[in-house]
């Protein structure tokens, strides 16, 4: 049986409106034909939309016209489709803020009657939550994707490290034996900032309490002390060096120098990343396949701190509707929540389907301690800056990198974030 996750996300208020609708026309596709925008622009995982579309078409008649757009250019180019009126009848999201705000300029439908009783029962309520605003449902989850640390076994074998760190004091022992062998203890790929704000968010997800991560996207109150407390253990941490030379520098993703790609080269033994990482790694390896030694633990506990060490951040990817596509929107939804549809993204994509009948599918082995850790968390919550929204979330980013670079302080960072928020 498993465990059902709640998924924090937008808490009980829509924020305010970030997006200035000039009208809701829509798409001016014909009643039998749709518009579908997703980010998947080569490899399996735009062949499964493909083959979703094509598969739906054959069994109702209806054509879904396909769009692959570049994962970085999808929050501008859905932004620019919400302000002029002409939204795609489906498009990706990933909840939290950044969906409030297409949301609260009425671009979007509900779809808290529309999803079937049988797929409500099989995802359960919980991972619906990224997506739930003032109580209504605006997408469907697709994948989980919770972060925590990659490393490679036979790099901590090589520096004697037979157990896997559980403290953030294990972790700097661990990363101090690594660096007596001559690797980079741990990959951060800061150039992109997200990377390096990563850090932050473990550090908060371990140091506030439930109630205070759950309540942000609302509050925008970075008043309790924790967020303080989560820079200057941030802060303590990167003192001690354990990032590779270079880190602020150094791209996430884009090839064999990135911090990925100082994985997947053993060139350093950790990263701190999401659930994507694992294709990411494959694909730069020198015979780009899987990294053989590839494992992964979840982000160590904080000593004092008043989350639950067992409590996971990470994304949720999914699909919602425009307000004015036609039914037939919810009714490929439903086709691709089914349990055979959720198999075949996970095989695409080589992650966590949302549906949990689906888990089975997920053969790649690096990823079963981190869906057995998802399934057993206490609580699950996504990116920060997802679940704060585009200004605030980039602010926060923006401010670990300052702080990072030694051009401001946790102080400086909290005082940031709360400008930002004041803002709106």
């Amino acid at each position: 049986m498993h465990t059902r996750r709640r998924i924090l996300a937008t808490g009980a208020a829509v924020a305010a409106a970030a997006l200035v609708l000039a009208g809701c026309a829509g798409s001016s596709e014909p009643d039998d034909t749709m518009q579908l925008w997703h980010n998947s622009t080569t490899g399996p995982g735009k062949q499964y939309w493909d083959d979703a579309t094509a598969a739906f078409a054959e069994e109702t008649g209806v054509t879904i016209n396909v769009q692959s757009i570049q994962n970085e250019d999808m929050d501008g180019r859905l932004q620019t489709a919400v302000n002029s009126g002409d939204m795609p009848d489906l498009f990706m999201a990933r909840g939290g803020g950044k969906l409030a705000d297409v949301v609260s300029a009425g671009a979007v439908k509900d779809l808290s009657d529309l999803i079937d009783s049988d797929v409500r029962a099989d995802y359960g309520d919980g991972v619906f939550d990224a997506f739930t605003i003032d109580g209504a449902i605006y997408g469907l989850p697709v994948a989980v994707l919770p972060g925590g640390i990659f490393y490679s076994e036979d790099l901590f074998a090589a520096a004697g490290i037979d157990e896997e760190p559980e403290t953030i004091d294990e972790l700097l022992e661990a990363a101090a034996a690594i660096e007596e062998t001559g690797v980079s203890p741990i990959a951060l790929g800061a150039q992109d900032a997200w990377p390096a704000a990563h850090w932050y968010y473990f550090f908060a997800l371990r140091e506030c309490s439930q109630d205070v991560i759950g309540d942000i996207a609302t509050s925008q109150d970075f008043s309790d002390p924790c967020w303080l407390a989560a820079g200057e253990s941030m802060q303590a941490f990167a003192d001690a060096e354990p990032f590779n030379r270079g880190f602020l520098t150094t791209s996430a993703q884009q090839g064999a120098g990135s911090s990925a790609g100082l994985l997947a080269n053993h060139q350093a033994a950790m990263e701190l990343m999401g659930g994507w990482n694992v294709g990411v790694i494959a694909s730069l390896t020198p015979d780009e396949q899987p990294l053989a030694d590839l494992n992964w633990f979840p982000f160590p506990a904080v000593d004092g701190g008043q989350g639950d060490p067992s409590a996971m951040m990470g994304g949720v990817d999914g699909y919602s509707c425009s307000a004015t596509s036609p039914p037939a929107c919810e009714e490929f939804l439903n086709f691709i929540a089914s349990t055979e549809w959720q198999e075949r993204y996970a095989e695409a994509y080589q992650t966590i389907p949302a549906a949990p009948s689906a888990q089975a599918a997920v053969d790649e082995p690096v990823l079963q301690p981190l869906m057995a850790a998802y399934n057993d968390s206490a609580y699950v919550v996504v990116w920060l800056d997802t679940m704060l929204g585009q200004n605030v979330g980039n602010a926060l980013n923006t401010a670990v990198i300052e702080m990072l670079s030694g051009n401001g302080s946790p102080d400086d960072l909290v005082d940031t974030v709360t400008a930002a928020a004041a803002r709106g």
